[in-house]
């Protein structure tokens, strides 16, 4: 059994996180894929998740319905204040043995240095990085030199969607079209709970 970690605000969740859900999953042969929602992230404490954790919740739960290799993993969200993925992960490890793997945007990867006990991390959860090209990956490459082989070793070269929840947002504030960018049954879920609107 091998588990994959997605964590994120998922404010709201879109297909850019499923993709690449899906996609690392796929190219490493993990058996399953956790998508963790932090209830405040700690790089963005002055700007809380503008759903509550209930419906971000709800939201993934939606999403769960049709991939039956991804579940929830809720825990952050019965915590308070700001979630730091390695007390998750050392969490999640003691009651599982199976290896877990870190998934990521190369978007992530200027501010990894600055995430907590990030040397901890990467030995508990070796990261799996979906970007375009491992170009990307260098280009970052001066800031985190001591990181170079475990995201070097974890580069994954898949497709990209450029979707953020800061878009989605302002696209359903501006009442502009998102079937393309969230799925069906979650903008259901927005439209009937007024979310972002």
């Amino acid at each position: 059994m091998r588990v994959g970690f997605l964590g994120g605000t998922f404010d709201p969740i879109h297909f850019g996180h499923i993709h690449i859900a899906i996609a690392l999953a796929e190219a490493h042969s993990l058996d399953q894929v956790l998508f963790c929602p932090a209830r405040l992230s700690p790089d963005k404490q002055g700007q809380p998740p503008l759903a509550s954790p209930q419906q971000r919740k709800k939201m993934i739960e939606l999403v769960m319905q049709e991939l039956p290799q991804c579940s929830l993993f809720d825990w952050e969200l019965h915590r308070e204040g700001p979630s730091y993925t390695i007390e998750t992960l050392r969490h999640w490890k003691k009651d599982h043995k199976e290896p877990i793997f870190l998934l990521l945007g190369s978007d992530v990867l200027p501010s990894l240095p600055h995430w907590r006990e990030i040397d901890a991390l990467l030995d508990l959860a070796p990261p799996l990085i979906g970007s375009r090209s491992i170009e990307e990956v260098f280009r970052v490459q001066e800031l985190m030199p001591k990181f170079k082989e475990k995201i070097v070793a974890g580069h994954t070269t898949i497709p990209v969607l450029e979707i953020s929840s800061t878009l989605v947002r302002r696209r359903l504030f501006e009442r502009k079209y998102c079937g393309h960018l969230v799925p069906a049954s979650v903008l259901e879920f927005i439209f009937k709970n007024r979310l972002y609107l």
